[in-house]
């Protein structure tokens, strides 16, 4: 499992998510709640205490490594966001296999492909670039340190706001996975 890491832009700062910031999250889920129709947002700070005993357990068991989106101006904690989905392809690192090169180990290897995903940000940073600088930098640190060979983002179909910011990233759009999991709505 890779370690986590401070990631640090121009708007954003990027912190490994951790008991601290439940106040934060809790203050920045519970702005106007209008957006969140397609992802599942702490609401007061029990919420936010689970929130984050979840996705910590998810990072103990090797599932994900998520972060706190903190606004680099004020420090003000605005959402989270987190990799999941860490593959570790098995088999040699180079082929064909080379004495001396090993095999790729969760345990000890960083992961091979990963998704950018599970983000919310408060009402009140939407819009500002912040979304659009902590997706970048989790693809600079997942390409360039990790060496991943591939990322992926998932949205649902009806969330077009996220469908778009993921494609201003460049990134396409390779299918729809229907009944991939339960949205909000029950759907």
């Amino acid at each position: 499992m890779p370690a986590p890491v401070v990631l640090t832009g121009r708007r954003t700062r990027l912190e490994p998510l951790a008991p601290h910031h439940v106040e934060g999250l809790a203050r920045a889920g519970g702005e106007d709640r209008a957006s969140y129709a397609f992802t599942p947002v702490p609401h007061g700070p029990e919420a936010a205490r689970d929130y984050v005993e979840r996705a910590l357990a998810d990072q103990a068991a090797g599932r994900a490594l998520p972060f706190a989106v903190v606004r680099a101006d004020d420090g003000r904690v605005v959402g989270s966001t987190r990799f999941l989905e860490l593959d570790y392809w098995q088999g040699p690192l180079v082929w064909p296999p080379v004495p001396g090169v090993p095999y790729g180990d969760p345990r000890t290897a960083v992961p091979d492909a990963a998704e950018i995903g599970n983000t919310w940000l408060a009402a009140g940073a939407q819009g500002a670039g912040i979304n659009t600088e902590a997706k970048l930098l989790l693809l600079r640190h997942a390409f360039e340190t990790w060496r991943v060979r591939r990322v992926s983002f998932r949205a649902d179909a009806r969330n077009l706001r996220s469908c778009a910011a993921i494609e201003r990233l460049g990134a396409r759009c390779e299918g729809v996975r229907r009944a991939h999991s339960r949205g909000l709505d029950g759907t």
